[in-house]
């Protein structure tokens, strides 16, 4: 059975969807974050309204809880019209979209969460929806089967996905616009923290925010739930108002660190210093110690360490940097080690690449 974690960038429970959709901004302007994108899509909002036509398809991919989902709510809220959502796992046949595009008005957004799940079958039945808007479906089989050419109202699709990799070629040449969604800054964490505890009426000085933003991992989803931990502990142990104190007591109960690393993080950093020596070492091996599944570690756990430059992956396995040792407050290795030969090995070739 996994583990729960409170830093995991994953939505949950239903409650916190609640709570996302409540802190959700509702206009481009509110937006925080994601600079390079509000200005791209400032400049397609605005072109699209001036030709009365809708926006153009977009692909958003990157780390969980990093505000697609938000995005498309506020496209939809931009151009005045309906969002529909739906998921890539939820659309088996193309019978289930067929419902969903039909009843499409003039210029709504379709949103698909996980669009790289799409069935082969459903994805090739949405190509001709999304460049001339209409599909083609069949009824009955064999000799008696006919398909209708059902014409659809011009419509924005909005996919996203968390494994930019795995959509196809000829899906993503359909999009107009794609872009990559950027870890946030603590600037920004803190500026959403700020927003938010205005939102939900907690009182939280600048210092206490700041420390929740060192803990939030780039993510302001996590910093939006750290944010009702630390206000939860504040009520409970003070008088409901956040301070430094009692976000660090929170901090503590929940074992998350300054750098927002917690339990899972910490094993397999001192697993890899400790038991490998600093490494090389493979994946396969550091989940048999930790008791963890391979894909755990590699889609949840190095993402980050590798974002901080706590861990490097060489060609003979996974590293512990020194900023690793720094952190755990452990002597790093002399530079005449095996660990360091090999993190210089990997440093070279990727000079001569």
């Amino acid at each position: 059975m996994a583990r729960e974690r409170i830093i995991n960038a994953d939505a949950q429970n239903p409650d916190e969807d609640r709570y996302d959709l409540a802190l959700r901004p509702q206009s481009l302007d509110e937006c925080i974050g994601q600079e390079k994108l509000r200005q791209k899509l400032k400049i397609a909002l605005t072109a699209a309204q001036q030709r009365s036509e809708p926006m153009e398809h977009t692909l958003l991919h990157g780390p969980p809880g990093l505000g697609k989902t938000t995005i498309a709510h506020v496209i939809a809220h931009e151009m005045n019209a309906n969002l529909k959502t739906s998921s890539g796992p939820a659309l088996t046949r193309p019978g289930d979209l067929m419902g969903i595009l039909t009843n499409l008005q003039h210029g709504d957004v379709l949103f698909i969460d996980e669009i790289h799940r799409l069935p082969a079958i459903v994805e090739e039945f949405i190509y001709p929806a999304m460049e001339d808007f209409k599909v083609d479906f069949t009824v009955d089989s064999g000799m008696h089967a006919k398909t209708i050419n059902i014409p659809l109202k011009p419509f924005t699709l909005i996919g996203a996905t968390t494994r930019a990799g795995l959509i196809t070629a000829p899906l993503r040449s359909r999009f107009g616009i794609q872009h990559h969604l950027e870890f946030w800054s603590r600037q920004d964490l803190q500026q959403c923290l700020r927003r938010s505890a205005r939102l939900l009426k907690i009182d939280c000085d600048d210092e206490s925010l700041r420390q929740i933003s060192l803990c939030s991992r780039g993510t302001p989803r996590i910093a939006n739930r750290l944010l009702r931990r630390v206000r939860d502990y504040a009520q409970v142990h003070g008088d409901g108002s956040v301070t430094p104190p009692l976000t660090q007591a929170a901090m503590r109960i929940e074992e998350i660190d300054q750098l927002g690393l917690d339990n899972l993080d910490r094993s397999y950093l001192i697993s890899l210093i400790k038991t490998y020596n600093g490494g090389p070492a493979g994946v396969e091996a550091l989940s048999a110690t930790l008791g963890e599944e391979r894909d755990t570690l590699e889609d949840i756990v190095e993402p980050y360490l590798l974002q901080i430059g706590f861990v490097a992956r060489t060609r003979q396995g996974r590293i512990a940097t020194d900023d690793a040792y720094r952190h755990l407050n452990i002597e790093p290795p002399l530079d005449d080690s095996p660990r360091r030969h090999a993190i210089l090995e990997q440093n070279d070739q990727q000079t001569l690449f």
